[in-house]
């Protein structure tokens, strides 16, 4: 299958490592040149060289924290500079500590909001108008199981994604006249440092060791693994490919058929 990528600009955010480098290896492996940013330039151009040896294309490099504002300018600018357009956004960043809703006090809210929310519209603020005069293009918004199923003890994430989720549903309505695709990505348990973290903190809250909260996250999920970072970005890499041009508004899961939801 031709997925249409080939010269296409790909923005892929918070690329440093686990699912965002995922992403824009598997964006760059298809042909697209790919801009991607993480919180220290040494990351972001670590990330981007060895994209660049395994696929042979062209990655662009940029230091940005996608919780800052005029880190977004930045990354967007240095784009536009260097490529002269966008076609594909995917919007991406780290996620907020553990703990239960009523441990956190106001100022944790307002971080985990810029973090979570306020840092894709941003992106996709800036993405669209140029989008647009190029005809087109495509989001993807990674969020989390947990719009589905709130997780135990992540209460901000559960809250923050959630509204994620339903920007991305609402923008996709909103933009599909002007021929820009919407659509939102679901990783499971997916093999990676943040799911490291997440199981050691499940242990330490639990009582028991990160071997037995691992075995109970496998025991729920039926092909009984967890996934592996390119299996995730497959699911991108299609979302933000002409070969899914007729899709928008839609919501993938890559979770091993971890969630019982019907829909």
């Amino acid at each position: 299958m031709d997925l249409g990528l080939t010269g296409k600009i790909a923005m892929v955010a918070a690329a440093s490592r686990g699912l965002g480098f995922a992403v824009a290896r598997g964006l760059a492996a298809e042909g697209a040149r790919v801009s991607l940013c993480a919180r220290t330039g040494a990351a972001a151009e670590s990330a981007a060289e060895q994209i660049r040896q395994a696929t042979g294309a062209r990655v662009l490099a940029v230091e940005a924290d996608v919780q800052s504002a005029a880190g977004i300018t930045r990354w967007h600018e240095a784009t536009m500079a260097e490529f002269g357009g966008v076609d594909a956004l995917y919007t991406n960043s780290g996620g907020p500590p553990a703990g239960a809703t009523l441990e956190f006090d106001d100022a944790a809210w307002q971080v985990a909001f810029d973090l979570l929310f306020m840092s894709a519209l941003r992106m996709i603020r800036l993405a669209v108008p140029v989008m647009e005069k190029r005809g087109g293009g495509a989001v993807l918004l990674a969020t989390s199981s947990s719009v589905r199923e709130p997780i135990p003890n992540l209460a901000l994430s559960n809250v923050m994604r959630s509204a994620v989720a339903s920007m991305a549903k609402t923008l996709s309505l909103e933009l599909a006249p002007k021929k820009i695709r919407v659509n939102q990505l679901i990783p499971g348990r997916i093999a990676t440092d943040r799911l490291v973290q997440l199981d050691a903190a499940m242990a330490a809250r639990a009582g028991v060791t990160v071997e037995e909260t691992r075995n109970r996250s496998l025991a729920n999920i039926p092909l009984g693994r967890y996934g592996d970072p390119v299996e995730f970005a497959n699911g991108a890499v299609f979302l933000l490919s002409g070969a899914a041009a007729f899709v928008t508004g839609a919501t993938l899961q890559v979770d091993g058929g971890a969630m019982r939801a019907v829909i």
